[in-house]
Formats: structure tokens, sequence, C-alpha cells
């Protein structure tokens, strides 16, 4: 995914951030064993599974050179809202300009830990788009609770990330990362997860997104995609800095997708 793609509604997106778990070195030959795992599955270069890598911001200029060659595609972790003076930020133009084209923005801990509210998200995800990133916005509940408790509460930190501007909510992908799931022993169960995703689907009918890639996060491992329905990905956290484990859900995902081209297939017979 490039600063200028546009998410679709038909892929599954495959994503792991590094987080601050690894130096600069170990990021760099992570990132080459990453690399290696893309590259032994052809089948990627088809766009309809999309990987893609989320390290530190040090990282991104030798990673863009990493993955210039590869259908993995580069993020970045934050993003500020705009340039200018602002001590300690990092531009979306820059961000741009290294080859980034996703920027994570709305992580429960930026909210949590660095006191990010609606409104400082918003303003994020608008300079994001308006430097041709694509935000994955990190949404989800603080406690469990009803799935369509839990939808309603997403579909709203959705609208206040876009102002109530529908056509910029185009250009999301969608994190779901139930607050309370993050870290856990043991994410929270396929159903509930397809449950939620369901009804905020309903939800962004209303407004022609039904369609808008919505991917799973927290604490998110091999055997989960195949039981989810309706999710459009997965992003994966520790687990995955083991690249193989990586390679193990990219397997997944793009088994899930020929089985699905297979039926579609049979359908139109």
């Amino acid at each position: 995914m490039n600063a200028a793609a546009m998410p679709s509604p038909d892929a599954l997106y495959i994503g792991v951030s590094t987080k601050m778990y690894m130096g600069y070195a170990r990021s760099l030959a992570w990132l080459e064993q990453l690399v290696a795992e893309v590259d032994a599955r052809p089948a990627l270069a088809a766009g309809r599974v999309v990987p893609f890598v989320i390290p530190s911001f040090p990282v991104l200029p030798a990673a863009a050179a990493l993955v210039a060659d590869s259908p993995l595609a580069l993020g970045a972790q934050n993003c500020g809202w705009s340039d200018g003076p602002w001590t300690g930020e990092v531009a979306p133009s820059m961000l741009a300009e290294l080859g980034v084209g996703l920027v994570e923005i709305g992580h429960a801990e930026r909210r949590r830990h660095f006191a990010e509210d609606d409104a400082v998200v918003a303003l994020k995800v608008g300079a994001a788009v308006g430097s041709g990133l694509t935000p994955l916005l990190c949404v989800g509940e603080t406690e469990a609770c009803a799935p369509e408790a839990a939808a309603e509460i997403v579909f709203h930190q959705i609208k206040a990330a876009v102002s109530g501007d529908w056509a910029v909510a185009a250009r999301l992908v969608i994190a779901y990362e139930p607050v309370w799931a993050i870290g856990a022993p043991e994410p929270a169960s396929a159903e509930y997860v397809s449950q939620v995703v369901g009804a905020l689907r309903e939800a962004l009918a209303q407004h022609a997104l039904a369609g808008l890639p919505v991917i799973y996060g927290g604490s998110a491992k091999p055997g989960l995609l195949p039981r989810l329905t309706g999710v459009s990905g997965l992003f994966l956290g520790r687990f995955a800095h083991d690249a193989a484990n990586f390679g193990r859900v990219l397997d997944e995902a793009l088994s899930f997708c020929t089985a699905d081209a297979l039926k579609t297939s049979s359908k139109g017979q």
C-alpha cells in the first residue's frame, strides 16, 4: 500500500507493529526475515492479502529500502497533526516522503498514557489523509460488554475520528482492538469479535461503508482468522516478532482467500 493507495474492501490485511520492543539493529534483522517470509509467498503479489509492518520511527528510512521490491507495505506507529512548531512530533507529510503508506492512529496506549482524546485523533486522521496516507484507526471498547453495545461504541469512535465526514471514513482501515483483550493470554472469542464487526457493518451501511476494511487485533494468533466472520484481517503483536509466525498467519490468509474465490467461482457457474 503506497501513499496514494485506497483501502480495498476485498483484501485481507495482515500486519504487525514492533511498538518499542526492538532496538535498531534487531529491528532491521527482523525486517529482513519478514521480507523473506513475504517474498517466499508469490501469491501475495496478487494483492488479495496485504501484509504490512509498522516499525519504530528511526527505522523507517532503512525499512523503506528493505520493502521497496516486496508486497510488504510500510506503516508508522503514530503521526503529528501537521508540520510546523511541534517539537518531538513527526509530520504525516514527512512520513509520506519516506514511503510510508499507512499510519496507526488512536491506539489505546496513546489514549491512556498520552491523553489523546477524540479531538486529537480527528486532527491526526485529517492530517494523515491530507498527506495521502491511509489511517489505521484503532478503536475498541474498554470493558467487555454485549456485542451490540461494543459496536455502538466503536461506531461513535469512528464518527468522531472523521468529524462526521463519511467521505473521509472511506479512506480508513479500522483496527478493532477491544482494550480489555490487548495483551491478554487469549483473544476475545471469535464469536464475540464476529458479532461486534457484524453489528458495526450494519451501522456503517447507513453511510455506504459496510465494506470498510475492519481488522482484528488483541492477542491474535494462528487459527483465529478462519473462525472469524466478516473480519478483514488481523493486526498482530509480539507473537509475530518471530517472523516465521507472521508467515504462518499469511498462509492462513492466503488459504482463506483461495477458498473464498473457489466458492465465488462455483456460484457463478
